[in-house]
Order: C-alpha cells, then structure tokens, then sequence
C-alpha cells in the first residue's frame, strides 16, 4: 500500500482513515492490545519541513523535539526522555537506561558514529548506496524469549540518497503505532535528513516511511476520529535550517537544553536564529511545567515576543492557554491531552 501527501496533517488523515475503515486490515492482538493493523505500508511526504501537526490533537511539538533531543544527545538515560515524555522508565530493564534508545545507536555505540559515517560517504561518493544506518540489530532479538528487553528499536534502517542534488531519506520500521508513534518518527528522521542535507551542501529531497505493521490501537480509535473530525490544516513548513555545516549549532543548543532542563536559562545570543528559537520553545516548556503564576506567565509572553519565526506561535499559545486555565492551582500542571497523548508509551512501539 501506497499512501503520499504534501504534510505530516495530510498523511496523517490518509493513514486514519484507512485504519479506521478496515478495509484491507488485519484485526491482531498483540502484547500491547488489540489493534487494527495494515502490512507493508509505504508513506510519502513531499515537503519534510512540513514536519509538525497543527492540529489540538496531534499538536504535539514539545515532546517531539525533545525525543529529538535525546536522539541528538547521543545518551540512553531515562531521566532525560522522562522530563518530556511521563512513562518512559516502565521500558528500562534497570530503571536507569534504555536498552534500545536510539542516540547511542546513531552516534556512538561501540565508537561508530554512523551518522557521521554517513555524511563521509555521500561526500566521497554522492551516488553511493551504501549511506544505510542500522538501528535494529540482530542480537536485538534474543534466541531466549524470557531474556529479552523491555524494549528495541522500532526503527530497521535509514538509508540516505543524492538524486539530481537532492537528500531523500528512505525509513524502514519493524512495527509503528500510526497514533502514538507515527508523528514523533517523521519529525526526528525529518530533522536528521535536513541536518545531514545541510552538512552535505545540498537541498532537502522527499521522506519516505515504509512499514511492516502499521497499526492503531483499540484505546486511540475514538482519539484518530477526533483528529480527522478537525479537518484539514494550514499547510505550514518548519523555516529552512541555516546553510553550512551544523554541527556546532547543535552542540550549543544542546548545551542549553541541558541548562534549561535544569531549571536555568543561559544566554542565546551565540545561537543563529533558527536554533536560537528552539531553545526559547525549550523556555516556553520549562517555565510552563511550573507553577501558573502570573510571572511565569509573563515570561512566557516575553520569550514569545523575542522568537524569529512566527510558525511556533500556535504552540506557544497551547502552554499559555494551559497555564491560564490552572491558574488558581497550587500544584504543578499535568500535560494538556495532546501531550498526555504524547507520554503515554514510547513512539514507534
């Protein structure tokens, strides 16, 4: 099956709406729940950047660039993907770590940095067909049942391609949960083909996500209803990634996030304005999980005013709205729907 689109909404929809149908659908129950499922299922998104939903119920950013982050990160802590996704230590095996968190895959585990790798090959050999990330490997699947981890990547390979000047990246998964997962996916494997286009010098190609079983679980039925009874979105794409080689951009805002999460807010004048603006966005969030006091309030409105790209303003007044209606309240704020949505189990599972 076959299933193209402009933007993330648009695909989104499609892909709902087949599920929800059941034609051509399998009725499985595995150890997660019952779910409608759909086998060998390929995706296509002919604009990339057009990588976030602008829906109230799929809107999700937040969370999304903060599993970003921890991809980025290189690391396998859980504290880390806790702060922004509530759930994650019930797939530890230590309560520490993450068997199969995908930084240490991408970046670093047993000293190949395979991203890197990547980058060196399509610049020696721009045709090549060799730009494959691996990130399920196969001692994944161990022969005794009983040892195996909590959890294992979702995700198969990533493979790489320059046609006629272009970046396409190919994603092929194991397993997707079109609702929980499938947004979170093509958001971080959007964001890594536009920061290896750039560090390659070339122009963002198309996206495409194949699948073995895409499925959408009995308990999000009602949720994927909700989603298209919203209609149709403003089709609205990510600003373009500065020109030239991000890697020390990243580091820096790395560096932020790790100060932001801690509760103090660095300097971000050092930052180009596209990175700069995902570091206020990592603000908004932080201040946001606090008390709704009327400074923090404020300082919500005051990044808002400093950000360059007026496309994150529809998520930035999402967490003012959310502040605004717990006000009164003494205690830290829960996560609207949307990001309760979000953290209720890892993405791609």
């Amino acid at each position: 099956m076959y299933l193209s689109a402009d933007t993330l909404d648009d695909l989104l929809i499609r892909v709902y709406k087949r599920l929800l149908r059941r034609r051509g659908a399998a009725e499985i129950n595995p150890s997660k729940g019952q779910a409608t499922e759909l086998n060998g299922v390929l995706l296509h998104i002919r604009q990339p950047r057009a990588r976030l939903s602008r829906t109230e119920r799929k809107g999700t950013f937040f969370s999304c660039l903060g599993e970003f982050l921890w991809y980025l990160s290189g690391t396998d802590e859980v504290a880390f993907i806790e702060y922004y996704i509530r759930g994650y230590d019930k797939f530890s095996d230590d309560g520490k770590t993450i068997f199969g968190a995908y930084g240490p895959r991408l970046f670093g585990q047993n000293g190949t940095n395979q991203v890197e790798n990547v980058i060196t090959t399509l610049k020696a050999r721009p045709d090549s067909r060799r730009a494959v990330i691996q990130l399920f490997h196969g001692e994944d699947l161990a022969a005794d049942i009983a040892a195996r981890r909590k959890d294992i990547p979702c995700t198969c390979t990533l493979q790489f391609s320059i046609r006629s000047g272009r970046l396409h990246l190919l994603v092929m998964m194991r397993s997707n949960d079109a609702y929980m997962g499938l947004p979170h996916d093509v958001f971080a494997f959007t964001m890594l083909q536009e920061i290896v286009a750039r560090s390659l010098k070339v122009e963002l190609g198309s996206y495409k996500h194949a699948v073995g079983s895409l499925h959408l679980y009995a308990t999000n039925t009602r949720d994927a209803e909700a989603y298209i009874e919203e209609g149709v979105q403003a089709r609205v794409e990510m600003p373009p990634m500065p020109y030239g080689d991000p890697t020390p951009s990243i580091r820096k805002l790395l560096k932020a996030e790790q100060s932001i999460r801690a509760g103090r807010f660095p300097a971000l004048g050092a930052l180009d304005p596209y990175w700069a603006d995902l570091a206020r966005l990592l603000q908004v969030f932080r201040i946001s999980k606090r008390r709704p006091t009327l400074e923090n309030r404020k300082r919500v409105v005051r990044i808002k005013k400093e950000m360059h790209s007026d496309i994150y303003e529809t998520y930035i007044l999402k967490r003012e709205l959310r502040m605004a209606r717990h006000a009164e309240s003494l205690e830290p704020l829960l996560f609207d729907k949307a990001e309760l949505d979000a953290q209720q189990a890892p993405p791609s599972v």
